[in-house]
């Protein structure tokens, strides 16, 4: 057996046929995927095609009817919650909403796995917190009373717990919601500097455009199932998210960035929208 102060290995978060419910509804049916180390995986689809609960599912916070998730080489079920803990963060749509604390005391909530019950905050704890308060944008504001903040501002500070969990693996469920643009994007680019440094990640995003810019590989569910896996360029097509998401949707190549462009048609359009330079289709 593992001692519980090591971490598993490989930094690999993977789900093989995994089939999900709720009671008696399968609503996620033979799904298979694997998040990498210095990888972005965006899960993205429809209202109630299955994305959070399979990203719930790697998190054991949502049980699997059948197939397996790993963790590394180690079987979900077989690791302890401590040793869990110490390997995958998730950041959830569904938090307590913590009163009478501040911002520093939440995010150090992140630090429980890698303490004894009653050890005192290490110097390695203190360097972590830090590092997680300086990466959301909090360390000047780190003691303001979390009962003061914003919806937004509440939601950087649990992305800041989880940071501080210091993992190899991190499950981000919506991170951009309730985030003015400024932080959406400020989001995307710590998503995408966290898997430059090693660490391998699952998003799950309603906006494909976030998806595009910040993926390495998107997998597109449609009623539980997978409709189509791979790099954005191949899954963002037209034909795909037009017949998932029920209206016409062009999509086109930025030519600066590389970076798919997604342009949704709605019935009060009346030209079709194309890149700079086209000719508008009537």
């Amino acid at each position: 057996m593992r001692s519980d102060h090591s971490r598993v290995s490989e930094g690999v978060l993977r789900g093989d046929n995994l089939a999900l419910g709720y009671r008696r509804d399968r609503v996620v049916h033979d799904v298979s995927l694997q998040l990498r180390p210095g990888a972005v995986t965006a899960l993205i689809g429809p209202n109630g095609s299955g994305k959070s609960t399979v990203l719930r599912s790697l998190a054991r916070l949502h049980p699997v009817d059948s197939g397996t998730v790993h963790v590394g080489d180690a079987e979900l079920r077989s690791l302890s919650a401590r040793e869990f803990a110490r390997n995958v963060a998730m950041l959830s749509q569904s938090r307590p909403h913590p009163s009478g604390l501040e911002i520093r005391d939440v995010v150090a909530f992140g630090r429980h796995p890698h303490r004894g019950r009653f050890s005192a905050v290490s110097d390695a704890d203190r360097s972590a917190i830090d590092s997680a308060l300086a990466l959301t944008g909090l360390g000047e504001m780190s003691h303001r009373a979390v009962d003061e903040l914003s919806g937004g501002e509440l939601q950087r500070v649990w992305l800041a717990t989880c940071l501080a969990q210091d993992t190899g693996i991190l499950l981000l469920d919506e991170p951009t919601n309730h985030l003015d643009l400024r932080y959406q994007i400020e989001t995307l680019d710590l998503v995408r500097d966290l898997a430059d440094r090693g660490t391998a990640l699952g998003v799950v995003l309603h906006d494909l455009g976030h998806a595009a810019s910040v993926a390495d590989e998107v997998i597109l569910l449609h009623r539980g199932r997978v409709r189509a896996s791979g790099l954005p360029a191949d899954v963002l097509t037209s034909e795909n998210l037009s017949e998932v998401y029920g209206l016409h949707i062009d999509t086109v190549v930025d030519d600066e960035t590389g970076h798919v462009r997604v342009l949704p048609r709605g019935r009060h359009q009346q030209r079709r929208l194309v890149p700079a330079g086209g000719i508008a289709a009537p």
